[in-house]
């Protein structure tokens, strides 16, 4: 894929000098630290030391006192409580930071989680009537529950409460719930209008806490490893409250990781200590395996194991799931990417298999993207309906432009990037009419080329091991606060380039200053580079800094993001 490269604006010189000056650091660093509105001592200390004491009040959530109390009602009263949790990562953690923390003193708790095909998204009807079923007077909904009018209609007839915890858009008027948290409300005035679910499930066990005089230190902070999980698995902005979030969980993981991740982490061969990106890319799918192939409860399941042979046994049967849908994801792609080759140049991608596997379309949405960059739905058949999963391109909103063909589905929600729908059978052709139209009128030429996100021009003598100690404490990096990609300029081969696996380039580079050593450098599926660079021309590289570790010894590594020969730009 070719990358337009867009360089982020430069800031002032002189506030970036006196940053430099107030924090200790060279002005490179104070640069991308302004790139990201961090222009004072007070900000960069706020940055680097992130503090759970700076978290905003949860009761500055609408509805969060409401919920709080009947929360505590239940739990005075004995009464059993449901929590009903998506079956994806944010919401199978969202289930298993409620039954962590409320199983040590409340046994009247129990799970629900929805079957992908049996029910689909959300809450259904046969969950609700599950909890019936159960003498269940209080559920509660993670990451889910929204636009769930009907099934909580129902449980309020069959006389159970339920409360809200989602954080995905509302549509209209907000579902009959004895509560609803939503940072997303347009009535709400929480700060923090981009938590994940597992993070609005955290803030009503944050208002739990401090009504009861519960001690946060010792009751909900060691369970934010798991809030950690959803932040990464779920894409939302790693600033603000999420930032803090996500760094005391990333400690909490890493300090003591809990058996069944640390089963899955060993399983996946991943090192420690365990990253933002690292949950996105190696964790997260591996745990999603469980709700795509198979039920999701199992990944529940998996979170709350406490011993080791149990959460090994857990997490190889999870693996065992993930292999089949690496299989399956890799088929269906292949026969999308041959069904788009037969198509003529669309601004939009819409494609529709009766027989495509429910769970793994939305991965295939995002390869087909990697191909052919542009808004993507695909769709397969289930329960006699057509269901899909979308994903979007950097700058368009594709739950947006679904409400542009609201009329054609029978529901639909999801967020800017990525977005599900259900709908007639025979109104598929017809949202492939509609999408293609609402896309080719409203995206942008910029939203059409992928563009690689330059944050800074460096020369390759500033990359020290000083630099980097520093570079790394601007993490966890993510959504809204990114590794920095750094590009520089005039390189040229410090040896001969190789590839490993007849894939990934593998090589030194240098420059022309004799102060300048060799750096390693890796570039993973970037094959295509390696006649270019054999022929020994200048050339630039965009990349982001890494330590590997080899035999023992650690050094600094840049990881490719793009080259541009230098005789051809």
């Amino acid at each position: 894929m070719e990358w337009q490269w867009i360089y982020k604006p430069v800031p002032n010189e002189t506030s970036v000098n006196q940053l430099a000056e107030a924090i200790n650091v060279n002005p490179a660093l104070a640069t991308l630290l302004a790139q990201r509105g961090i222009t004072t001592y007070d900000t960069a200390k706020a940055f680097f030391r992130p503090s759970l004491d700076r978290l905003p009040d949860p009761f500055g959530m609408a509805d969060l006192h409401k919920a709080v109390d009947r929360l505590v009602s239940a739990v005075s009263n004995e009464e059993k409580i449901l929590f009903y949790g998506d079956y994806d990562v944010d919401g199978t953690t969202s289930v298993a930071l409620m039954m962590s923390f409320f199983q040590e003193y409340y046994p009247q708790i129990l799970y629900y989680i929805p079957d992908r095909y049996a029910e689909g998204y959300g809450l259904s009807l046969a969950g609700v009537d599950y909890a019936r079923k159960e003498g269940v007077k209080l559920l509660i909904t993670l990451d889910c529950g929204i636009k769930a009018h009907e099934p909580i209609a129902q449980a309020n007839a069959w006389g159970m409460d339920v409360m809200v915890c989602d954080h995905h858009r509302p549509e209209g008027e907000l579902p009959p719930a004895h509560a609803v948290l939503n940072p997303q409300r347009p009535d709400c005035p929480y700060p923090s209008t981009e938590l994940s679910g597992c993070g609005v499930g955290f803030k009503l066990l944050q208002g739990f806490c401090l009504q009861q005089g519960l001690d946060l230190n010792e009751h909900l902070y060691p369970l934010l490893d798991l809030v950690t999980i959803a932040i990464a698995a779920d894409i939302v902005p790693i600033k603000n409250e999420n930032r803090i979030l996500a760094h005391y969980g990333l400690q909490a993981m890493n300090v003591q990781m809990r058996p069944g991740v640390k089963a899955r982490v060993e399983l996946a061969g991943m090192s420690t200590p365990i990253s933002i990106s690292d949950v996105v890319f190696y964790l997260a799918p591996r745990i999603n395996a469980a709700g795509r192939l198979a039920h999701a409860h199992d990944a529940v399941k998996l979170f709350l194991s406490t011993k080791t042979e149990e959460a090994q046994r857990r997490a190889q049967a999870l693996h065992d799931k993930n292999q089949e849908r690496k299989q399956v994801d890799q088929s269906i792609t292949q026969e999308a990417l041959a069904m788009l080759a037969q198509q003529e140049e669309r601004n939009s991608t819409v494609l529709f298999k009766d027989d495509w596997h429910k769970g793994i379309i939305g991965i295939v949405a995002s390869r087909c993207i990697e191909h052919h960059y542009r808004p993507t739905i695909i769709l397969t058949e289930s329960n006699r309906k057509a269901t899909g999963s979308a994903r979007s391109v950097a700058g368009f909103d594709i739950y947006e432009a679904l409400h542009e063909c609201a009329d054609l589905l029978d529901q639909f929600g999801g967020h800017t990037y990525a977005a599900g729908m259900t709908l007639p059978l025979e109104n598929v052709p017809k949202l492939q009419a509609r999408f293609e139209e609402v896309v080719a009128n409203t995206i942008t030429p910029e939203a059409q080329t992928p563009q690689l996100e330059i944050d800074l021009e460096l020369p390759l003598a500033f990359i020290t091991d000083k630099f980097y100690r520093i570079l790394k404490q601007m993490a966890p990096f993510g959504p809204a606060n990114p590794e920095p990609i750094l590009v520089s300029h005039n390189l040229t081969l410090g040896s001969a380039p190789r590839l490993l696996k007849e894939k990934h380039l593998k090589m030194s580079v240098t420059t022309a200053d004799p102060q300048v050593g060799h750096l390693e450098a890796i570039g993973f599926n970037m094959a295509e580079y390696f006649p270019l660079l054999k022929t020994g021309d200048p050339f630039s590289m965009a990349y982001t800094l890494q330590e590997n570790t080899w035999r023992g010894e650690t050094s600094l590594q840049l990881r490719i993001k793009d080259i541009r020969i230098e005789s051809l730009s």
